[in-house]
């Protein structure tokens, strides 16, 4: 093939040095979020909840990281890249899967709503999309490049919120652990 038909994502250059550099720099930065996590002294940890709520930020953050390496490889062919793509795409569906089984499974916290979209949807979205995309790269490369990059996109926000969330939670449940009395002890209410 050739280098002229490979253009589409020479265009993509510098939105997947980004992208990777951001996943790879969220990766380093859900390493602090899950220390801080182990130091907070919450009883109600377990790893089946780390499993289903922390793990996967960090899956996440790599396949944006891993997508956007694949498509800055020196490829003679997007087909080749397309079925690299495509394989990362299905695999991102079946940890999905796996997620969605893991928070089924745990038992310390009840996921709400916004838990289900971010944690569930949105990722099995973003990695089917990624699929399908990888799929048809060599045969309609100009309009999949936006759908592999909003989905590459959606991982970084993804991982992004959940952290947030999850430090927000932690840092909420510290709280209320350090303002309530101790177990056996009354209030010291005046």
């Amino acid at each position: 093939m050739h280098a002229d038909n490979l253009s589409p994502i020479k265009a993509w250059e510098s939105f997947y040095v980004i992208v990777g550099s951001a996943g790879g720099a969220l990766t380093g930065l859900q390493f602090v979020v899950l220390t801080l996590i182990g130091e907070s002294r919450m009883v109600r940890s377990s790893q089946a909840t780390l499993s289903a709520f922390g793990t996967p930020n960090v899956v996440h953050f790599c396949a944006a990281l891993l997508i956007s390496c694949v498509l800055s490889a020196p490829w003679t062919s997007l087909t080749r890249a397309g079925i690299a793509v495509a394989f990362c795409g299905m695999l991102g569906v079946v940890y999905a899967l796996v997620v969605l089984r893991r928070t089924t499974r745990q038992r310390l916290y009840r996921p709400v709503l916004e838990d289900w979209v971010w944690h569930i949807l949105l990722p099995l979205a973003a990695y089917a999309t990624i699929f399908v995309s990888g799929a048809i790269l060599g045969s309609n490369p100009v309009e999949t490049l936006f759908f592999l990059g909003g989905a590459s996109l959606l991982l970084i926000f993804i991982g992004i919120h959940n952290a947030w969330d999850t430090v927000t939670y932690v840092a909420g449940e510290e709280a209320k652990r350090r303002s309530s009395p101790p177990a056996g002890r009354g209030s010291s209410a005046p």
